[in-house]
């Protein structure tokens, strides 16, 4: 489990693509501390397993599953990404739940500058807009995010200076692609209940998005 607070970000130094598969090796420094054969790291939001150390690095193995969901597949030697390694039990949680497992993607419409902060719009399928809550959590890259405005085609997110200096969102143009990765909070709930948009007519109108209203209506 991750919390989505980025400890350093990488840069790629190779993705060998064996079809449908491949291996990718990251230049890395700070998630080296501690880590061994075995232990698990947040690649833009991808939970990976180390499949080899290096004294500049770490390699992981990358299923067919993986290039399917998440933007991966577009990195290239210099590609940089945000890094993180799993929580520890002792450990402060910063940011949300984080599995590391990637719902979709979603691609970058604009960057807009407001005072100290940049607010990035993102587009993204009615899949996984239906799990975000304004002012509710999404993980970005491996970045954990509050939602600051939603509609039924896209949502943005207020980066702060530290976040922006620190992760590699404000590095990305429009037209980039993101992983995304739903609260888990709002994945079970949607199990629990039932929530499907085509089943429900009471979410039509809301584009099959779970809303603050429905929830405290279901108790919750």
């Amino acid at each position: 489990m991750f919390t989505g607070i980025i400890e350093e970000m990488g840069t790629v130094k190779r993705l060998s693509v064996r079809e449908p598969s491949g291996e990718i090796e990251i230049l890395a420094r700070k998630v080296l501390e501690g880590t061994k054969v075995g232990d698990s790291i947040a690649v833009n939001g991808i939970c990976l397993t180390v499949t080899k150390l290096l004294p500049d690095g770490f390699t992981a193995d990358v299923m067919a599953e993986t290039f399917r969901r998440s933007s991966l597949k577009e990195c290239k030697k210099g590609t940089k990404v945000n890094l993180e390694r799993a929580m520890a039990a002792d450990g402060r949680f910063g940011g949300h739940i984080v599995s590391g497992h990637i719902d979709g993607t979603g691609t970058i419409l604009s960057n807009r500058k407001e005072g100290n902060a940049v607010w990035v719009k993102i587009r993204t399928s009615p899949q996984i807009l239906r799990l975000i809550v304004e002012k509710g959590s999404i993980c970005i890259d491996g970045i954990s995010l509050t939602v600051a405005e939603l509609t039924q085609e896209d949502f943005s997110v207020s980066i702060i200076p530290h976040t922006g200096e620190e992760t590699t969102l404000l590095q990305k143009k429009p037209g980039d692609p993101v992983n995304l990765e739903n609260d888990i909070v709002g994945k079970y709930v949607e199990r629990l209940l039932g929530i499907r948009s085509e089943e429900r007519p009471d979410t039509q109108e809301t584009g099959g998005m779970l809303t603050m209203e429905f929830l405290r209506e279901n108790g919750f």
